[in-house]
């Protein structure tokens, strides 16, 4: 079976890669990296696959154009596209219009998908099979969609950096290694505020003072000049500088999070799906609470984890073991529950026999200028159709038109629902 897998920001690259290599071994799998404003420099690109077993020079760099040519002339069983959101949906339609027996389609969620969310649903909606790392997400996906109305069908696949409840490769239990190290996973949209973000900074360096003998290390997904999935407004390296008297043993890094985690006494984090690498890894955890607890942190699924603790536990190094009663249920279910690969196996057996159903076609609001505009929103400046050009001078002001007059209708509702 050849399944060939599109990836292009930092984590969908991680997490496109952990999929490929823990697919079945006599699957013919590529994969390439599609040139979006978020791809990975040459550092995050091998980051990114450090323990795949692909190394950057298996991965080639393609335009949307390219891609489309690569699949008509290679005609893969199976397109994985790990991609982000807006960006998925426009490789969609590329490629749904080409010619020939269409590929299946697969796609999903790289980390922690609680709670599941229309957008998620609304890009992914042409998809074949969708993968999630949980029986949890499993349940809250299939809820969603059947309220949406919305045909999809889920399937259960561990998260491949948390397959199993494991001391790190080559690292003996009881071999008398003294953990060195605390890890920061840090995030760029987690917390959001400025005053919160320094805030933690302040917590870090309060550890590291206290525990001299630890090394607090900020690890980073993207160093200055590199992009991320997720837009960065205040970077942890740049607000380090606005504290006073930085300890030598606070410092930030960046590379594979497994390597981090090889030598560490615990990781912190408010929702990183680095806490469930460190859980598999056997490295206790904190996901801090202090800034709540809910969607917007991304950190409920840790209630009944026994891991969400304050600062005040941070500042003490005093880091947690899993609760059991949890695992199951989130994202350390057994291998043998999974359901992915025979289903897409199903699939391919169902193309091959021309009982492929057409995919979701879920008509774009605003039709083929909207379009149009989701393809010059996904690729920026790397878009270059004339189409593209011309949809920034009539669709970004008739869009922001739109919007005002919405906000003014919003405020005169209010206004007329005060005085009455």
């Amino acid at each position: 079976m050849r399944i060939l897998a599109v990836v292009d920001s930092d984590s969908y690259v991680k997490w496109g890669a952990a999929v490929l290599a823990a697919s079945p071994a006599d699957w013919d799998r590529s994969m390439v990296l599609l040139q979006t404003p978020v791809a990975p420099s040459g550092g995050q690109l091998a980051a990114a696959l450090g323990g795949s077993g692909y190394s950057d020079a298996d991965v080639a760099r393609v335009s949307l154009a390219a891609l489309a040519d690569l699949v008509r002339t290679t005609a893969p069983d199976v397109v994985f596209l790990s991609l982000r959101g807006p960006v998925a949906v426009v490789v969609f339609r590329a490629l749904d219009a080409l010619p020939g027996v269409r590929p299946v389609y697969l796609t999903g969620l790289p980390g922690i998908s609680v709670p599941a969310t229309r957008k998620a649903i609304r890009y992914r909606s042409w998809s074949d099979l969708f993968l999630l790392g949980s029986k949890r997400e499993i349940r809250e996906f299939d809820a969603l969609a059947a309220e949406l109305e919305t045909p999809m069908e889920f399937a259960l696949s561990t998260l491949p950096f948390v397959a199993q409840l494991v001391p790190p490769e080559g690292v003996e239990e009881g071999s008398g290694a003294v953990p060195s190290s605390v890890i920061f996973a840090a995030q760029a949209i987690v917390p959001r505020e400025r005053s919160d973000r320094l805030m933690l900074l302040g917590w870090l360096r309060q550890l590291a003072l206290r525990h001299r003998s630890l090394t607090v290390v900020i690890k980073v997904r993207a160093v200055a000049g590199e992009a991320q999935t997720h837009e960065e407004a205040d970077s942890f390296p740049d607000l380090l500088g606005e504290l006073p008297d930085v300890p030598p043993n606070l410092v930030v890094a960046s590379g594979p999070m497994s390597r981090h985690l090889d030598g560490a006494a615990g990781l912190v984090t408010v929702s990183s799906t680095a806490a469930l690498e460190a859980v598999a890894r056997g490295v206790p955890v904190i996901v801090l609470d202090d800034f709540g607890v809910g969607p917007e942190q991304i950190n409920e699924v840790f209630i009944g984890s026994g891991l969400l603790a304050g600062s005040d536990a941070l500042m003490d190094a005093a880091f947690r073991t899993v609760d059991a009663g949890w695992l199951d249920d989130n994202y350390f279910h057994p291998g043998d529950d999974n359901t992915w690969t025979q289903r897409l196996l199903d699939l391919v057996a169902d193309r091959s026999a021309g009982r492929l159903p057409d995919p979701v076609r879920v008509p774009a609001r605003g039709g083929r200028l909207r379009e149009v505009w989701d393809r010059k929103h996904a690729f920026g400046r790397l878009d270059r159709t004339v189409s593209g050009r011309l949809i920034v001078l009539v669709w970004l002001p008739a869009r922001t038109v739109v919007r005002a007059l919405r906000q003014v209708i919003r405020w005169s509702n209010d206004l007329g629902t005060k005085r009455s």
